[in-house]
């Protein structure tokens, strides 16, 4: 099946998708600073360059795109019917590095938090950044997190 799009259509449209700064990301920063939490942004000297770093809770949080890190289950995650091989070899490196990176920063004593993008829609919303505040606290289990996933 070829693409539905001329080249250039597609390379623009590629060309517009950020990897800093993006909506989801938004979203979560303006939340904890309206809480009072202060951070730093895309910290380079620490593994996978986390989107949040809060140096007082010794916490790094990511905040994935479904897509982007092949977020199984998840609506917003299919794979592309064109050029399949390669857009599963991209998405698996991606999983695989952030992998690396959770290990190297669990390893120095860091807490590391994913967030969904799919978790920062409408609907769940609200729920999603409120356990992300008690996780950063540290009043969070794992049957909260379950639960969260379920909706």
């Amino acid at each position: 099946m070829s693409d539905v799009h001329s080249k250039q259509v597609r390379s623009y449209n590629m060309s517009r998708i950020k990897s800093k700064n993006t909506k989801p990301e938004l979203i979560v920063r303006k939340f904890l600073h309206s809480l009072g939490f202060r951070f730093r942004i895309h910290v380079k000297r620490l593994a996978g360059t986390p989107d949040i770093v809060l140096t007082k809770y010794k916490t790094a949080i990511f905040v994935h795109g479904c897509f982007w890190h092949g977020h199984s289950g998840c609506r917003y995650y299919v794979v592309p019917k064109t050029r399949t091989d390669w857009w599963l070899a991209k998405i698996n490196n991606n999983i695989s590095r952030y992998q690396n990176s959770k290990n190297t920063l669990l390893a120095a004593g860091w807490k590391v938090i994913e967030v969904w993008e799919c978790d920062l829609k409408n609907k769940n919303l609200v729920k999603s950044l409120s356990l992300l505040v008690d996780e950063i606290l540290g009043n969070f289990s794992e049957s909260d997190l379950s639960q969260n996933e379920n909706n």
